[in-house]
């Protein structure tokens, strides 16, 4: 079984990979004025997930941890609803990826949601 110390270290692991690889998805994207401000926005909400992971690592309370991982369920949301206009707008050729990465978020929501309802609950 999993200790604590390596989920932690794998789940920033997988946050990180998954604004790396919307990133990369990002720069397919077929040119249009909606791929500017689709682009933008899911650059922010991905990178923001891990980032926001990363800070409820460090947290100093159960409140603040709450909180961050409050703000990496929404953005981890954020970047899939940008995922799924990109899919409606046929934006992007690779639709394996497409959906690999809107399973990858999904992913993190559920992980995110039942570690803040955990630490809730107690």
């Amino acid at each position: 079984m999993e200790s604590k110390s390596e989920f932690v270290t794998r789940f920033k692991a997988k946050t990180k990979q998954m604004a790396v690889d919307v990133l990369r998805l990002i720069d397919t994207l077929k040119p249009c004025k909606s791929s500017n401000n689709i682009a933008f926005q899911i650059i922010k909400s991905a990178s923001s997930t891990g980032a926001n992971y990363r800070a409820a690592c460090k947290s100093r309370s159960e409140n603040e941890f709450y909180s961050k991982m409050s703000i990496v369920l929404e953005e981890a949301d954020e970047t899939l609803y940008w995922l799924e206009i990109i899919e409606e707008l046929n934006l992007i050729d690779d639709e394996d990826e497409l959906q690999r990465l809107q399973n990858e978020c999904l992913e993190i929501i559920k992980v995110v949601t039942a570690a803040r309802k955990k630490k809730y609950e107690k």
